[in-house]
């Protein structure tokens, strides 16, 4: 019995270090998940403590992005040392130890893996509060098990901004504003930017992770992305958004809806 009360009272005393630690901490401006160290005592059939077990600390931020159904999470550690990962459903999920266990988290319809975070959509009808609990213990849980992000390296998405021998000097120098200037920027986001042609004096890109779907990409391209690339280049004459099918039909619904709105 008295090593059963030393052991609760060393427990208390180190919760309530733990506590005076956060209290004296300074304040940190992105609101973030903090998961305590926690400590585990098996009992023997004696009742008398026989391994004390330390669970791993893991210190998770989560930033809004402009997509309201967006959020990025960082868990502090590399997620990806190369390339990005985006999965839409849970069949392309099993390529993904940890986008497989999120897609069955209620809600969660986009996963996509960053180099140092980690975007997930959710749909309209669900709320965050319910969710991140889950979010949270299944990136933790996965980082603590030693598996791998991806089951197959060859999964990852290629560099879309490599330089080849055969590019023009235009498209080399779309490809490094892209990874150099823009990509950083849109990554701060939650999300990503794929290079998909330049032709006529067009240059197609695919919006990914927490820009998918968001009410702001078509300011985010034209704004933003057109207006930097025909400062720098001017061969660029404009720049359009490459759709994905699903996305192609839910926003020509949309232009339906909003053209049916107009006409009351």
């Amino acid at each position: 019995m008295a090593t059963v009360r030393l052991t609760t009272r060393l427990l208390q005393r180190t919760c309530t270090q733990s506590r005076s630690l956060l209290y004296h901490a300074k304040p940190f401006p992105r609101r973030s998940f903090l998961t305590q160290p926690v400590q585990r005592t098996t009992l023997l059939a004696t009742g008398r403590p026989a391994i004390i077990q330390q669970v791993r600390t893991m210190f998770i931020q989560t930033e809004t992005t402009p997509n309201d159904d967006s959020l990025k999470f960082i868990p502090g550690t590399t997620v990806l040392e190369k390339g990005t990962a985006e999965f839409l459903d849970i069949r392309s999920s099993m390529k993904s130890p940890l986008a497989k266990t999120l897609f069955q988290i209620e809600g969660v319809c986009g996963v996509f893996f960053g180099p140092d975070f980690i975007s997930i959509s959710k749909d309209a009808g669900t709320e965050w509060s319910l969710m991140k609990p889950d979010i949270y213990a299944a990136i933790m849980d996965h980082f603590a098990s030693g598996q791998p992000i991806m089951l197959n390296e060859e999964d990852l998405l290629a560099s879309d901004t490599a330089i080849h021998p055969d590019d023009s000097e235009e498209v080399q120098m779309i490809k490094e504003l892209l990874d150099t200037r823009i990509r950083p920027a849109i990554q701060e986001d939650g999300g990503d930017i794929e290079y998909c042609g330049f032709e006529d004096g067009i240059v197609k890109l695919k919006l990914k992770g927490s820009c998918r779907g968001c009410s702001s990409s078509t300011v985010t391209l034209k704004n933003g992305i057109e207006t930097m690339m025909m400062h720098y280049i001017p061969e660029v004459q404009a720049v359009e958004q490459v759709l994905d099918e699903h996305e192609a039909i839910g926003m020509a619904e949309f232009d339906k809806l909003e053209r049916r709105l107009n006409e009351n």
